[in-house]
Parts: C-alpha cells; structure tokens; sequence
C-alpha cells in the first residue's frame, strides 16, 4: 500500500515546486506570495488550504473534471486494496526508470495513490501529480509527504518546465504525447498503464460498464510512435473478489458513471450475488523518448 500522510491543517507546498512549475500564462519562474505563488508579471494562483496550487483559471478550466462522487469512490476502492498488486507493480517499474532522488510527474493523477506507491519506492523523489479535478487534488495534495498537486487540463500545454522529469505516470488517463516527450529529460521514461481488454469483463452485461478496445495498446503505441520509442509492456492479471459495496464503487470511479443512473445502479447491485468475483487486467507500457 502506498504511504498516505494525511492532515488536517493548512499544507504548504514543498519550496522544491517552485523548480519545476512555471507560469502557465507568462510564462516565467513562480515564487511565493501571501498563500499563493505568482510570477513576475504579477500572475497570481492561489495554493488552497488542502495544499494543492490551481493554475486553472478562465478559459483554460477544463471542461471535465471527476465528482466528488467519484473521486469519493475512487478513494474508497483503492483503500480497500483491490489494486494494490497495480500500485506494486509499478513501484518496482520506477526502480528501474527512475533516480532514487529524481522528479516524477503523474498526469491525470487523481488521488494520487498510485503516485505515492512510486515515490515510497524512491526515497529522495519528488513527485507533481496534474489533475483538473479539485475533488481529486485535495486527496493527492496529502497522498504522500513528498508529492505536490496542481489543478490543470492535462490535455493543454503544462505549466512544467522542459527536461524536468525523470518519470511521467500516466495511469487511466488522457495521453499528451508532445507534453510528455517535452517535460521529460533525455534519458527519462513514460510508464502508462491501460486496461487489457479482459479487464472488469464480468461486470460488462450486468452492471453495463464500457468494453476496452482490444486494439487499444497497439492505438497507443501508434499514437506516441512519433515522439517515443516503445521499450516493454509488463501485464498484470488477477482475480478480485468484490462486496456490492465494491462494485457500486467500482462503477461509480469510472466513466460508466456518466452512462448509469444511480437508481438503476442500486437495482443491479442489489441484484449481485456477492462476493463478486472480477478480473483485473492491465497493461504497463515503457516508452523512452526520440531525440528532440
């Protein structure tokens, strides 16, 4: 399980932040400023009093964002250790990519917990976990001493510095290949992990969540061909055993959410003869990147 240091006071962002973000107007190096960090053209955002920094503002806030609700769920499933195995997984994969003390980004971070499983495995790391929910940014704020947060549309340009990173997680999440091969170093790495098209297949017919393409690995790998040569891919597959508990949580994390109505959620639910047992499948990608 990954390390959680949660609080409940005000949390103030590391000083060694301000080494990797930057103005997402300007831009130009942040500095602090009366609980919020601004540039020197007098940009201004706020760090809320979770911790995070929103850089969100105007027309650059993202059109969508996780619920509370479902981040709410997501925090509930992953507490409860049914991808645990995942968050294992690819903590033993940042050993290998990544310094013990180096920068890992994890765009599209959510609650941050599988950004808190790397940085336990890399002592010295800091970890920037970008996310456009701020639901989700509360939680990855306090998901580990040494990760910050930062409110952003993963799918616009970062406000990152070039060459910063030793590690971009991308887990579950939107995919944006020019940003990941700019924030990254040379000699750094892009580890996503995808659902196998086996994954949650128990729950398709009765719960009516969405089948994974079983082309989308070979999508994926056509889609950064330009700008990132692809190293290993690492599957993992097992069985989970779920409460109906689990699995109204389960559906409710996920985008299937948007496709079913929480009255017709309870009725199905209601209906399953738990416990549930469901196969977790996904796919661990390496990419390094193509020389600029």
């Amino acid at each position: 399980m990954p390390t959680t240091h949660q609080g409940t006071g005000r949390r103030r962002p590391s000083d060694r932040l301000l080494t990797v973000l930057t103005c997402p107007l300007c831009p130009s190096d942040l500095e602090r400023a009366d609980g919020a960090l601004r540039c020197a053209g007098r940009h201004t955002f706020d760090i809320a009093r979770h911790g995070y920094v929103s850089l969100l503002t105007g027309h650059r806030r993202a059109a969508s964002a996780d619920s509370a609700d479902m981040v709410r769920c997501r925090s509930a499933f992953l507490r409860a250790g049914h991808y645990d195995p995942l968050a294992r997984a690819l903590a033993g994969l940042a050993t290998e990519l990544a310094p013990p003390d180096g920068v890992v980004l994890d765009a599209g971070a959510g609650t941050g917990h599988y950004l808190a499983a790397v940085l336990d495995a890399l002592p010295g790391a800091m970890g920037l976990g970008l996310d456009s929910s701020a639901h989700a940014l509360r939680a990855s704020a306090r998901a580990h001493s040494r990760a910050e947060a930062a409110g952003w549309d993963v799918w616009q340009p970062w406000p990152v510095r070039s060459g910063c990173a030793h590690l971009v997680l991308n887990v579950f999440a939107p995919r944006n290949g020019p940003e990941f091969h700019r924030v990254l170093r040379p000699d750094g790495a892009l580890l996503v992990v995808t659902p196998s098209d086996r994954h949650l297949r128990e729950l398709r017919r009765s719960v009516g969540l969405l089948a994974v393409d079983p082309r989308k690995e070979e999508r994926l790998q056509r889609t950064l061909a330009d700008r990132f040569r692809h190293e290993r891919a690492e599957s993992l597959e097992y069985t989970m055993s779920l409460t109906a508990e689990d699995v109204a949580a389960l559906v409710t994390m996920s985008p299937a959410a948007r496709h079913v109505g929480e009255a017709e959620l309870r009725r199905v639910v209601g209906e399953l003869a738990a416990p549930v047992r469901v196969t977790a499948s996904f796919v661990a990608s390496v990419y390094r990147p193509r020389e600029r």
